[in-house]
């Protein structure tokens, strides 16, 4: 069995000091908010998973043909020795590079979630017995350090997540991302393309309503981790197309006036009939601005590739030498 490492760089009670602070300042703020990645737990998993199986929801399948199509390319254009993928999960996009990747050493999955992280340690040496894997505990949206790992590496950030991020945030994230990198090192990243509303709007609102039984589950979070009492039937789910920001949003709309208690906060927050909570934001990109974006961040683009229908994109770059 190769070598197997976890580190922790996230405190025991960070998820629910995070859980706190974000519903806290959401649920304060105007218009209301929650960030996304509180859909997450072992219900929203297996929901999120569900969707990306559904007809409507296109960007897992447009990624993976990417990924099938082109690993080999971009194995051969980075020759990296070492993959840190930020957001890993169950690391299953990461098995559409690992065959191409034969002269890969290392792989180091960054997730918050500990499970996650050696469930999928244990199925990856399972396939990859010559594989050294370092997985990590941490926000990758915060200051990461990285294990010593030998070079070219091959930073991964895929799915589209970074849509996720306020523009602000990606800037912050895009400039993480380089200073983890040196001369010579690469950036993968997986972004979704601005499209036709209707496709847009479909892949977030499914007729099958499993998107929706999603959306609801972050209040379920918020009930069962700080006690409060949000009656899911009184939302109804909304995604919208925001055309100016390009970005779809989704969010929950309250059918009626109501009050919610958050015990755990000692807080109580009213809802207006018709009013909106924000559960995310979804951007859209076009090449220039993503090729715009990353440059900004001192990142190099070299390579792009999409599906064959044009809807989703990876795109590679690297640190110039100077």
């Amino acid at each position: 069995m190769s070598p197997y490492a976890l580190t922790r760089t996230l405190a025991e009670d960070a998820t629910g000091a995070a859980l706190r602070a974000d519903v806290l300042h959401g649920l304060s703020s105007t218009p209301k908010t929650l960030p996304p990645k509180w859909f997450y737990d072992a219900r929203g998993s297996d929901l999120f998973d569900e969707i990306t199986t559904l007809p409507e929801y296109y960007p897992t399948r447009a990624e993976r043909e990417i990924l099938l199509a082109r690993a080999p390319e971009i194995a051969a254009a980075t020759g990296a020795r070492t993959l840190v993928e930020l957001g890993s999960g169950s690391s299953d996009k990461t098995r559409h590079l690992l065959d191409s990747f034969t002269q890969l050493t290392h792989y180091v999955p960054v997730d918050v979630s500990e499970s996650a992280l050696r469930g999928a340690a244990k199925l990856l040496l399972a396939e990859h017995p010559s594989l050294a894997v370092h997985a990590l505990v941490a926000d990758f949206t915060r200051t990461l350090a990285l294990p010593a790992t030998p070079g070219p590496r091959l930073v991964a950030f895929l799915g589209g997540t970074i849509g996720n991020l306020l523009p602000e945030e990606r800037a912050a994230f895009l400039d993480s991302v380089r200073a983890l990198l040196t001369p010579g090192d690469f950036f993968l990243l997986g972004t979704d393309l601005v499209k036709d509303e209707a496709t847009l709007v479909a892949a977030y609102d499914d007729a099958a309503g499993v998107t929706a039984a999603f959306d609801k589950n972050v209040l379920s979070v918020v009930n069962r981790e700080l006690g409060a009492d949000f009656d899911l039937d009184a939302f109804r789910h909304v995604a919208v197309w925001d055309a100016e920001r390009e970005w779809i949003e989704m969010r929950l709309r309250s059918a009626v006036a109501l009050a919610v208690k958050i015990p755990a906060l000692d807080l109580a927050v009213t809802f207006a009939a018709g009013e909106e909570l924000r559960t995310e934001v979804s951007a859209k990109f076009r090449r220039e601005g993503v090729r715009s974006e990353l440059g900004a961040a001192g990142l190099e683009p070299v390579q792009w590739w999409t599906d064959t229908e044009g809807r989703f994109a990876l795109s590679l770059s690297t640190v110039p030498s100077t």
